[in-house]
């Protein structure tokens, strides 16, 4: 009998170097928003997202691509000079099906280039609206996983340690799990399941994002599977893993 691959959670992107990332596959969690947009405009027909950590890059890029859209935010507003924001009701099928998304994010694009350069197999992108999608990959790949939360600034934050409990539920049977930040993930979900919603309103982010009126995008990124594609990462671009 083949030995089980094993599955480890990073907590924050401050502790990514702890974990053995060497041909794992890394599921970068950024549930609000990064995560979800990325879903969702893969979802609604986007060709591409490209994730950039600087704006002067994503302006760059947007003005090179024939097609693009630039989008980012900081502190919930969008970045000047900028098109468009990381609110995943901006990125409809009519709006963006058939276009290259050019994302500035802070927490989940430099969770992603750490991974690569610790040396990871491959990068995949999770949130509740793809749940199901990235269960299934991970399982039928049958490697070693990480699922890496991107955290607030380098600090823990309960809704990416959520989504990650939720995968953990799913597919714990088809992995060794042996750390205690995946038990806690598992266990904080199966606590709290049944009243999702209700529980996740006491979150820090969600406290600073609903300031900003965004309470509709905050409970769409924790709906189960409303944008179930998986992003994969190839070539400095996402697209949908066929």
């Amino acid at each position: 009998m083949n030995k089980k691959p094993t599955l480890f959670t990073s907590l924050s992107p401050a502790l990514l170097h702890l974990t053995n990332l060497k041909d794992a596959i890394v599921v970068i969690i950024d549930v609000f928003r990064a995560t979800s947009t990325i879903s969702t405009a893969l979802f609604n027909g986007a060709e591409k997202v490209i994730p950039v950590a600087a704006v002067d890059e994503c302006k760059r890029l947007g003005d090179e691509i024939p097609n693009a859209v630039t989008a980012g935010e900081r502190e919930g507003k969008v970045i000047e000079g900028l098109q468009y924001g990381n609110s995943p009701a901006e990125y409809p099928r009519a709006f963006i099906e058939g276009k290259t998304l050019v994302l500035t994010t802070t927490n989940g694009t430099k969770l992603l280039h750490m991974a690569f350069e610790r040396g990871c197999a491959e990068v995949v992108t999770g949130s509740f609206t793809n749940l199901s999608s990235v269960c299934e990959y991970i399982t039928n790949q049958e490697k070693n996983v990480v699922l890496g939360c991107s955290g607030w600034k380098d600090m823990f934050n309960l809704e990416d340690t959520l989504f990650a409990g939720a995968v953990i539920d799913r597919v714990k049977e088809r992995f060794i799990i042996h750390d205690d930040a995946s038990l806690m993930a598992q266990q904080i979900y199966r606590l709290h399941e049944n009243n999702l919603y209700k529980f996740i309103q006491n979150t820090t982010h969600w406290h600073r994002l609903a300031a900003y009126g965004l309470q509709r995008d905050l409970q769409y990124c924790i709906t189960h599977d409303i944008a179930n594609v998986l992003p994969i990462f190839k070539n400095g671009e996402l697209v949908v893993y066929q």
